[in-house]
């Protein structure tokens, strides 16, 4: 069996060094540019940060590309704090349920990469991952705030669940686009290199 086809990314992105260099770039850049308030950052995009990690799981083999994109997201963070340009409000005792809410996302994309299939049912496959994916890492994430951050005076089941249906649904919302939009540059990519290759064969 050869190492495409025995390893879970196979089916989504090609495992070439290249090919996975660029993809992590990528990432990296989007992260980069929709995280926080910085130098590099565009404040009219949304945070694409539960897209990034979920696209690290789904399309990156290394599994230290999960700790590397942590570091990223925590510098970013410091960075945006030692400017001045955020407040310490996020950057809490419970900063430490991110790492485990972004391991869920990671852990989700892991997951789709191994029932992703060429075809029309990879859709409801994909769309199925994100709902439970978004879903327990909102839990873990805004969870893990609003009861461990000291920054709610009251942090009661009750005001937790209240405050679901208004932070909760922007979340999937936004994650579901950019995985969106991330496959299908995937697919255009594909289609593009598929093309060239078949006119090199051509002109052999």
């Amino acid at each position: 069996m050869s190492t495409s086809s025995s390893h879970p990314v196979a089916a989504l992105a090609s495992t070439a060094p290249r090919a996975q260099a660029a993809i992590a770039v990528a990432l990296a850049a989007l992260m980069i540019c929709t995280r926080g308030q910085h130098f590099a950052s565009v404040d009219a995009l949304p945070s694409a940060s539960w897209a990034v990690f979920f696209l690290v799981g789904a399309l990156l083999r290394p599994a230290w590309a999960l700790p590397l994109f942590f570091g990223l997201s925590t510098s970013l963070d410091l960075l945006s704090l030692a400017s001045g340009t955020i407040s310490d409000w996020c950057l809490s005792p419970a900063y430490w349920a991110l790492a485990l809410a972004y391991t869920v996302l990671w852990f989700g994309g892991r997951t789709y990469a191994r029932v992703h299939r060429e075809d029309w049912r990879a859709v409801p496959r994909l769309a199925l991952v994100l709902l439970v994916t978004a879903s327990v890492a909102y839990l873990v994430s805004k969870g893990g705030f609003h009861f461990f951050s000291g920054r709610h005076p009251d942090p009661s089941f009750a005001n937790f669940v209240a405050r679901i249906p208004r932070y909760y649904p922007p979340a999937l919302g936004t994650l579901a686009g950019y995985v969106g939009v991330a496959m299908v540059v995937r697919l255009l990519c594909r289609a593009a290199v598929s093309r060239i290759d078949v006119d090199r064969q051509a002109r052999a």
